[in-house]
């Protein structure tokens, strides 16, 4: 099944984000104001932190059954705490599950550091809500440091976005990395869903490689993101029940003021599977030309399926190209059926780098994580590396000097030179600032 033919789940939310790739979703992808959780009830099903969700009130021992023997300090949590009649029990049940780990502010305190959400303090905006900069000083609550946040309010009007909220919550509530992005506090008051988190100064990087007005990124700041994001995902699948991002893409990545990589955005994460189990059978969510082919064709989910996301942006750390553009051609819109015949031979790469790169990048560095990419997007899910060894590959290239530039592997014209009133100096071959070199991938060549 392609995925022309799915239904059209949920658009998650990115943070700060104005990708126009389209999300595996049936909600509407477009903003929508903040108005009040209004559904009377919710479930779960097959492992996952609050998974589909219907119209009918489960019980007790459905909650206790699927997800407190997953999440031991969060067992007195009930799935009748959760309606939407219940906010003052379900922020008492995350108190006592999560004590002084996470914060639960009011509604008038995130207003205040936050100037009532005002516009000019608005870091993003996406189907599931708004984000907001705030600052805590050191008098708002004790034991919590002056710092910036960022808050993020929740569009719940639908059952989507409460099942985010609370996911996000037991999930960033309990789970602790250098390359997770962390979770301070939340709240929950009468109808209200909001997040709170550390504020990562650089945002995302999908701004960094795709905005215009971004300064590109140097080779090395690239690998450096791809290692702590690696590392992030490393975590996650190492934990003693796996956890399945689900959603790993540039706009879930953030970045702190040094460009450490940190994952956010937990809303679609997923317990994997445990025992004899290979799989975990699940709604197809996520965002088209980041989602594995067999989880789109049969709802089949592993940490396998992390990998192939993980591959996908590896390749947009390359080329510089979006995962799916329909501003291109056809035959390029799609970056890694366009990109497969490239990744095999150092000559054909260099017609795929990013040109802002201006051929400063490693020639090993860059065929070597080709074909990492190569591996990691793989149609057999078994022939896809994990990811400690996808980490212990990126790190072995960090120290590599071998730059494209220097070493006469990069076409002269492909790095930008500014001639008479600032137009650019034609070479051997013409290549424009901002685009690519691209002889036929199919055309005979020596190995590179």
């Amino acid at each position: 099944m392609s995925t022309q033919h799915l239904p059209h789940p949920v658009l998650p939310f990115k943070y700060p984000s104005s990708s126009s790739t389209s999300s595996i979703s049936k909600d509407s992808s477009k903003s929508k104001p903040w108005r009040p959780f209004t559904t009377n009830c919710c479930t779960v099903e097959n492992q996952t932190v609050l998974g589909n969700f219907s119209r009918c009130r489960p019980t007790r021992s459905e909650f206790s059954k699927k997800i407190a023997d997953q999440f031991p300090s969060f067992r007195r949590l009930s799935f009748s705490d959760l309606s939407s009649t219940s906010s003052t029990r379900i922020t008492e049940d995350l108190a006592h599950s999560f004590g002084s780990g996470l914060h639960a502010f009011q509604l008038s305190e995130l207003r205040a550091i936050t100037q009532n959400f005002s516009n000019n303090f608005l870091l993003g905006e996406g189907g599931f809500g708004t984000v907001h900069k705030g600052y805590i000083d050191e008098n708002l609550r004790p034991g919590l440091k002056a710092q910036p946040v960022a808050v993020k309010l929740l569009d719940i009007e639908g059952l989507q976005g409460h099942r985010e909220w609370l996911a996000e919550v037991i999930f960033l509530g309990q789970l602790r990395h250098p390359h997770l992005v962390k979770l301070i506090g939340y709240c929950s008051e009468d109808e209200e869903r909001l997040l709170v988190y550390e504020f990562m100064p650089r945002g995302s990087l999908e701004n960094h490689l795709f905005k215009r007005i971004s300064v590109s990124l140097a080779w090395g700041t690239r690998l450096k993101i791809a290692i702590g994001a690696a590392k992030g995902l490393a975590f996650l699948h190492g934990a003693e029940t796996p956890v399945i991002y689900r959603d790993f893409k540039t706009s879930n990545v953030l970045l702190d003021s040094d460009f450490n990589a940190k994952l956010s955005d937990f809303g679609l994460a997923k317990m994997g599977p445990e025992g004899s189990e290979t799989h975990v059978t699940t709604r197809v969510m996520g965002t088209y030309g980041y989602a594995a082919p067999e989880y789109v064709n049969t709802g089949h989910l592993t940490t396998r399926s992390d990998v192939y996301s993980f591959g996908v942006v590896l390749l947009e750390l390359l080329t510089g190209r979006r995962s799916m553009d329909k501003t291109r051609p056809k035959i390029e819109q799609n970056l890694v059926d366009f990109s497969r015949p490239y990744l095999t031979s150092s000559r054909r790469l260099r017609c795929i780098m990013d040109p802002k790169l201006g051929g400063q990048y490693s020639i090993k560095g860059a065929r070597e994580i080709a074909a990492l990419a190569l591996k990691c997007v793989s149609l057999n899910p078994k022939d896809r590396p994990r990811m400690p060894a996808i980490v212990q590959t990126l790190e072995g290239l960090q120290n590599l000097r071998d730059m494209a530039i220097t070493n006469g592997q990069w076409p002269a014209s492909a790095t930008p030179k500014s001639g008479k009133n600032g137009a650019n100096v034609k070479g051997r071959r013409e290549v424009r600032a901002g685009t690519h070199w691209k002889p036929s991938p199919l055309a005979p060549s020596r190995k590179g």
